[in-house]
């Protein structure tokens, strides 16, 4: 058997391949082995909306079961935050999500959850993988020798997870604001308790449908186009939202059918948590993020931390410090007075709650942002490429190979997690392989679309793919 190793967030794998029950069976017993020295006596365990969620959770339980340690199991699917959410709630030692997040359908996958209810630090996530035997051989009990045993209980994850919001946001203003939603789950885990929390929403892709009709559910513009379109083909909708596979992340349009990015959403969280919740903390962003937030940070004269990429390591900070709020460039979001999970539901609700108070629509609150830090423009390229080719790209990155990109000439670079190259002004550029995925992802920031685009040409060109 391989090596099963955890990846940026969590273990993960083509179902039927690596992904399968004996090594999933390997990976639940070196979690239980890690569990029993810690004298670990009761695990959250949830699954999202992939082929196969059911099957994998129950014999998750089932080995805990074989270790004498009790799992509080979904009953249906549920997203990653219910179960970190869940984790708090019922004082349990760790959550197990069956998931694969934002990845293609032919992936699954497996997070685990501190008893803080954000994501295992890396320390702990190595020490696990250091248990997973090479073959299980355990006999697993059923189910329903487990229930009698009093070792698996069923819970409603998903009910308890919106008690929580309604004790923390006020849904009687956003109701009253009467701002009409558009809402693409992507076939996710989010679909439910968004259809409970705004019946009146425009619904996309909110049924079951573990293939997700062959689309990665990663809620970034080019998989979202139904969406935008849907949103620019009417006046009535002032705001699009959409969640991955697992409702962690968060994708945003404005009433234009506008992609909202990150690192815009990120922005306006700080703004609404400073300026009009007068909140403190610290911000905590990872290495891709835009710069903006240092500025709008400093403006506020709050403290700030850049992070490798990651959420796992914001929420490792989270854990130990006052955090106002923390993110990452591919939609995982933080904010003070929530467990330190990213909650694409959350945020969502976030952004709501900041229109309903305010009064204003999504386009001036951004404004506001642009007001104190500057317009900005922002994009990504994931490119599939050959592992040899990959690598020598990275060499050449490590060798400082690379000063110019096309036009664009190199003025620092900083390699926090992947490289960043430093242009003109404001302008930069950064080449980093996934952690999760084989490609090379490449992103930059410039001051207009047009620019962005420029620039990412150049580099890809130079680099030869």
């Amino acid at each position: 058997m391989s090596k099963i190793k955890f990846g940026t967030d969590g273990w993960r794998a083509i179902i039927a391949e690596e992904y399968t029950i004996d090594n999933l069976k390997r990976v639940a017993e070196g979690t239980a082995r890690w569990l029993q020295k810690r004298n670990g006596k009761q695990v959250v365990i949830g699954y999202d909306t992939r082929f196969g969620g059911s099957l994998f959770a129950n014999t998750a339980a089932r080995v805990m079961g074989a270790y004498g340690i009790k799992s509080i199991l979904a009953r249906d699917y549920v997203s990653t935050p219910m179960v970190s959410l869940g984790v708090v709630k019922t004082q349990s030692d760790l959550g197990i999500v069956i998931t694969a997040s934002h990845n293609p359908p032919a992936y699954s996958g497996y997070k685990l959850k501190s008893n803080l209810g954000g994501p295992m630090i890396p320390a702990q996530i190595a020490e696990v993988e250091e248990e997973v035997p090479e073959t299980s051989n355990i006999s697993l009990p059923t189910l329903e020798a487990l229930e009698a045993q009093g070792l698996l209980e069923y819970v409603d994850l998903e009910q308890m997870y919106l008690d929580h919001v309604g004790a923390k946001f006020d849904l009687e203003a956003i109701k009253k604001a009467n701002i009409t939603i558009a809402y693409d789950a992507m076939y996710g885990a989010g679909q439910n308790a968004m259809r409970k929390l705004f019946p009146d929403a425009i619904l996309l892709h909110c049924d079951y449908n573990p293939s997700f009709k062959g689309q990665a559910p990663e809620p970034i513009h080019r998989n979202l186009k139904e969406l935008s379109e849907l949103i620019a083909s009417r006046d009535d909708i002032a705001l699009g939202l959409a969640n991955d596979g697992d409702a962690d992340r968060i994708g945003m349009y404005d009433s234009k059918g506008q992609f909202v990015d990150s690192h815009r959403i990120l922005l306006l969280l700080l703004l609404y948590m400073r300026q009009y919740k007068q909140e403190n903390g610290k911000v905590v962003i990872t290495f891709s993020v835009t710069d903006k937030m240092k500025k709008l940070a400093r403006h506020f004269g709050l403290d700030y931390e850049v992070t490798a990429i990651g959420f796992k390591y914001i929420a490792e900070i989270m854990a130990e410090e006052d955090v106002i709020v923390g993110g990452e460039e591919s939609g995982g979001l933080a904010v003070k007075g929530h467990i330190p999970e990213r909650d694409g539901i959350w945020i969502g609700l976030m952004i709501l709650e900041f229109m309903a108070k305010t009064g204003k629509s999504l386009e001036a609150l951004i404004e506001e942002v642009y007001a104190i830090v500057g317009a900005f423009a922002f994009d990504r390229d994931d490119v599939h490429l050959e592992e040899a080719k990959k690598q020598a790209i990275i060499a050449n990155c490590n060798a400082a190979t690379y000063e110019h990109f096309g036009p664009y000439a190199v003025s620092g670079l900083e390699t926090i997690d992947g490289y960043k190259f430093l242009l003109q002004g404001d302008d930069w550029v950064m080449i980093r392989p996934s952690g999760t995925e084989p490609v090379l992802r490449i992103y930059a920031q410039a001051d207009s679309d047009a620019a962005v685009r420029h620039i990412l040409d150049a580099v890809r060109a130079e680099l030869g793919v």
